[in-house]
């Protein structure tokens, strides 16, 4: 029986412009008689089997510098790899901060490696270079070699129509991180112990919530006999943390975040946005009046994560009564020793006055580009086969974790996982501190959402734990049944170049509205015809006909 995986990636359009004037063309050293050449020469072993070679192979790999990793080159995973598949790896390492800005001069120049790895190639990067002949396609390569990605394609069919270019080719290997609450991230968080203090319940409406903050404000909850609390504070860069991302779901579907359709969704086979409807403005109008009676902090507007978070942490007492984002750690010193993230619970999805109650669905499982051969690899079967491993359960968990017994484990019989079923393996040491022994979550891996649950609990306060259960039961039951988040779509490189602008200028609009009528600085009742013509101005029609395009070509 098939698995679902809920499967979504950013497209990364605005690159594709940088991209558009570059030229392809035949690569002399590198045709497909010297490949087949090259590939006789090394005696592949059978398919699924280590070493993978006899002889030592070297692949010349670009991959994405990763801050928490030390040195690529003497890895302990890359160390244990080499010895397994007998294949040596002459890495060029690329700067994070400066790694699109390389590529683009790589892919320019075509001085290529064998393989680019990490540098996540963004669909249309996909389409313009696989169509040049840059990156060679891969379909062929793992129906002989593919031993995990077919059994990936077989377990779940959507992630191979999700990375299947529009001409059928398959031009990159993906790396799956399928997180089971990040799908439901648009969340809001209540600090509990001033629900309880005021006798007040957990609000379940948008009035209720209004009266909530309105409580907070007025009642004195910190009990300090000042009128120190902030009812509602956030920062809009924080981790999935805008001021529309949970609120607006009370009104109309609002999707803001894993993918890079701000605000798009289907409805019955149609691409359409939220912010020109009636129902935006009514969600327009009640944030404005909890701005208005000081319910939302001023400088929810401006400051950064940090700034949030001294909020959260105030040293004397607990001032912040509600925020939004992903997880408790966007305003409050997660495992902090204040023990204040643990106090705030998340709100469930609010029903609004028309009914509207969603749980805006915007999974990120899928990284696009994770693994391309170029056209100057020499043997591709080779380099398909190394990165067709990465995908295996155990090679996954010491690429992303490190040692079995010293970073992770095997789970015992009895001990229960995140989803409270059987567990498969359990984390020894906190991912995300600088190390040499894993890749951390560099190139492809394959953590689906059984994969991730199935580690072992580690209490009732495992953050990971109350993540499942706030996501289950509060916002698993509001997913939306009448329309849907706009799959991920290939575009053509005109395509692409032309939405990267409308894109850009569409969304910087709404973001900024956004701000000037929740503040007042905009007055909705004079101000919102105008603020829809200005949308019709920038081309907003055009901009949701080319997705819609690229939409039903996908869907045919």
């Amino acid at each position: 029986m098939k698995k679902r995986l809920k499967v979504a990636f950013s497209a990364f359009t605005a690159l594709s412009i940088l991209l558009a004037g570059c030229s392809g063309g035949t690569d002399k050293a590198g045709t497909d008689k010297e490949k087949d050449s090259a590939a006789q020469a090394v005696k592949l072993s059978e398919p699924g089997t280590y070493p993978l070679v006899t002889e030592k192979e070297t692949l010349k790999v670009m991959v994405r510098g990763n801050p928490l990793v030390e040195n690529f080159a003497t890895n302990e995973f890359t160390k244990w790899y080499e010895e397994k598949t007998n294949v040596h790896i002459e890495w060029e390492v690329v700067p994070e901060q400066s790694m699109q800005e390389k590529l683009n001069l790589v892919l320019a120049s075509e001085d290529y490696p064998d393989v680019i790895m990490g540098l996540n190639i963004s669909p249309s990067q996909q389409m313009i270079y696989g169509s040049q002949g840059a990156f060679i396609p891969l379909n062929e390569l793992i129906e002989k070699q593919g031993t995990q990605t077919k059994k990936l394609f077989q377990d779940y069919p959507e992630i191979k129509s999700t990375i299947t270019a529009l001409d059928g080719n398959i031009y990159a290997l993906p790396e799956i991180n399928d997180c089971y609450h990040c799908s439901m991230s648009q969340k809001m968080w209540i600090y509990e112990p001033w629900l309880k203090k005021l006798n007040l319940e957990m609000p379940k409406t948008t009035d209720d919530l209004y009266n909530v903050l309105k409580a907070f404000k007025e009642q004195d909850p910190n009990g300090n006999g000042k009128a120190d609390e902030i009812p509602l504070s956030i920062s809009p860069k924080s981790w999935r943390s805008s001021i529309d991302a949970f609120l607006m779901n009370s009104f109309i579907y609002n999707p803001v975040y894993g993918s890079s359709y701000k605000h798009i969704f289907v409805k019955d086979g149609k691409m359409d946005v939220a912010y020109n409807k009636p129902e935006w403005k009514e969600g327009l109008r009640y944030m404005n009046k909890l701005y208005q009676d000081g319910l939302i902090a001023p400088e929810s507007f401006t400051q950064d994560d940090n700034q949030l978070i001294q909020i959260g942490e105030n040293p004397d007492t607990v001032i912040l009564g509600a925020s939004t984002g992903g997880h408790q750690g966007v305003f409050t010193q997660l495992l902090g020793d204040s023990g204040r993230w643990s106090e705030y619970k998340a709100v469930p999805p609010l029903k609004g006055p028309g009914g509207v109650q969603y749980a805006a669905n915007d999974t990120t499982a899928l990284t696009p580009g994770a693994f391309v051969i170029t056209k100057k690899a020499k043997n591709p079967e080779l380099a398909l086969r190394w990165a067709d491993g990465l995908y295996e359960k155990e090679h996954t968990l010491r690429s992303v974790y490190g040692r079995p017994n010293e970073e992770w484990r095997d789970a015992k019989e009895g001990e229960k996982g995140i989803n409270g079923e059987q567990a498969v393996w359990s984390e020894l040491k906190s991912f995300g501190t600088v190390q040499n022994v894993n890749w951390a979550q560099t190139g492809p891996a394959m953590r689906t959402n059984e994969f991730r649950l199935s580690a072992v609990a580690k209490g009732d306060d495992d953050l990971e734990v109350i993540l499942y259960n706030e996501t289950k039961n509060k916002y698993e039951p509001y997913e939306p049944k009448d329309v849907s988040t706009v799959p991920p779509l290939f575009l053509t490189n005109e395509q692409a170049s032309e939405v990267a602008d409308l894109a850009k200028t569409v969304n910087d609009y709404v973001d900024e509205m956004i701000a000037r009528f929740v503040i007042g600085d905009a007055d909705l009742d004079s101000e919102w015809d105008g603020y829809v013509q200005q949308l019709e101005a920038m081309n907003l029609a055009r901009y949701l006909e080319i997705y819609q395009q690229a939409y039903d070509a996908k869907s045919k």
